[in-house]
């Protein structure tokens, strides 16, 4: 089994990070101390997801040589009223870094009120020039902006399509960004046992337009709740999931596994692939 966490944040683990991702790469090849929480969750890929200048640089430096850890390099609404200097050089020289597989995470967020919303949008939208100007995909960040996100997407809709991370909305916001060529991924509150909302949306969606994620460390699945989120938690994501809609984990890993390399544009030959069968019959 094989899963892509399309979307962790390794400089906000404050567990050491770097020794997380270490024995995440160990572990498939029999080798980490932490090797049973890694062989349950099989994660094969992450998704190093940076929202500010100082996340990436150091990030990307001490991860840069561990097989399959792939970074996204943006700057979040949150970063609006001090982006950082020359932040706009620094981001257009970064997207062409080995292993830089798309542009985030960027987006709008009108929840904590991050200077303005004229401001927010301005600095979505230069964004998203610059991952045109680089053919990526785009990860985007919307909380309590999705009307203005639809209609900024339809008018400059990428065209490396992108990924809806945290998905919040309904089922036909979701139908919306798919014909814009969006992934729809969900992280560990899909697990929440409130969110029906979600769970519909999960249920009926086309699979071919999902991802999973954990956002870690944030929104941890129910099973680990009052723990900090990790990588390996996605499992969890995973599990519910399959059992919404009614099919084998297996069956369902593999397809989310495709979809992450497409919505990342990647191909399985990018990835260092270790044989986890037999750490799986033990």
């Amino acid at each position: 089994m094989r899963i892509f966490d399309t979307h962790c944040h390794l400089g906000l683990l404050y567990e050491d990070p770097v020794a997380q991702v270490k024995a995440i790469d160990e572990a498939k090849r029999g080798l980490a101390v932490d090797k049973e929480k890694t062989k349950q969750a099989n994660v094969i890929a992450l998704a190093n997801i940076s929202t500010n200048l100082y996340d990436f640089e150091s990030c990307y430096k001490n991860t840069k040589n561990i097989p399959n850890v792939f970074h996204t390099i943006g700057l979040s609404p949150s970063e609006v009223i001090n982006p950082g200097k020359d932040w706009e050089e620094k981001l257009d020289e970064w997207l062409d870094y080995e292993n830089v597989i798309g542009v985030g995470e960027i987006g709008l967020d009108y929840h904590h009120k991050y200077g303005n919303k004229n401001d927010q949008i301005e600095f979505f939208l230069k964004q998203l020039d610059m991952a045109e100007k680089h053919e990526l995909p785009v990860v985007l960040h919307n909380r309590e902006a999705g009307s203005d996100m639809l209609d900024i997407l339809k008018s400059k809709t990428p065209s490396k399509g992108g990924i809806l991370h945290c998905f919040s909305e309904d089922s036909d916001y979701a139908y919306k960004m798919i014909d814009l060529g969006i992934y729809i991924s969900f992280a560990g509150n899909l697990t929440f046992h409130n969110a029906t909302n979600l769970h519909t949306v999960a249920k009926n969606i086309p699979l071919e337009n999902i991802l999973i994620e954990t956002d870690s460390p944030f929104l941890t699945p129910n099973a680990y709740r009052g723990k900090r989120n990790r990588p390996v938690f996605i499992v969890e994501t995973l599990k519910f999931l399959a059992k919404l809609r009614n099919m084998s984990i297996d069956k369902l890993a593999d397809i989310l596994f495709t979809n992450s390399l497409k919505a990342y544009h990647l191909r399985l030959s990018d990835l260092v692939y270790y044989d986890t069968t037999e750490n799986d019959e033990e």
